[in-house]
């Protein structure tokens, strides 16, 4: 009979705790009502940044939305998104642009060039109004390297559309496009099987 008690004063206090924290969050859902493009940032040194903006574009996928998603380093490398993506080309762009890592290529005049030309791409489908989202993957590579100028970058999407969404990846973001943004995520290693001898496998890293 105790433990019936008990129990039942338990769920109570439950109940109650959980009645204040839904009055709170309705109250702060309320409060926000603004609606505006965002700049997303994911950098850290951490797995996960390619994946999570490409989740986005599947969520802006479903309710319908267009989506570019143009890629300054991989390229070389046959991905299973852009398997994925190409079969909603009605919705999404997916131009992997990139020749490799700076390390393979080994010719920074070569990449400055590819950077750029995959820049100017990004920066048409920002101002293009037919397009809701734009993914910039690996961006901060680019800019880590000083193959594209930070200033002219963070000018540039700072300057887009109201109602456009601007997605950056890659370590190493520059500060300038950090303060610029609305959300920032920054992933970390906590462990990865890389470092116990396991290769890049499908369906996981590419």
């Amino acid at each position: 009979m105790t433990d019936t008690v008990d129990d039942a004063e338990l769920n109570a206090r439950h109940k109650a705790k959980m009645a204040k924290i839904q009055t709170a969050r309705a109250k702060m859902m309320a409060e926000r009502q603004v609606e505006k493009g965002l700049l997303i940032v994911h950098t850290g040194a951490g797995k996960g940044k390619t994946t999570a903006a490409l989740g986005m574009v599947c969520r802006a996928i479903g309710h319908g939305q267009t989506v570019a998603v143009i890629q300054f380093v991989k390229g070389a490398l046959q991905t299973g998104e852009k398997v994925v993506f190409d079969a909603f080309a009605d919705q999404v762009e997916f131009r992997p642009m990139g020749e490799g890592f700076t390390w393979d290529t080994q010719d920074r005049a070569r990449d400055i060039a590819v950077a750029r030309e995959a820049w100017e791409v990004v920066k048409a489908r920002i101002a293009d109004p037919e397009i809701d989202m734009v993914v910039a993957d690996e961006l901060n590579i680019v800019l880590r390297y000083e193959y594209l100028p930070v200033d002219e970058v963070v000018e540039a999407i700072v300057a887009r559309p109201e109602g456009k969404h601007v997605i950056v990846t890659g370590r190493n973001a520059p500060q300038a496009l950090i303060d610029a943004a609305d959300l920032v995520t920054e992933m970390a290693v906590v462990k990865h099987p890389f470092r116990s001898g396991v290769k890049a496998q499908a369906g996981i890293e590419f």
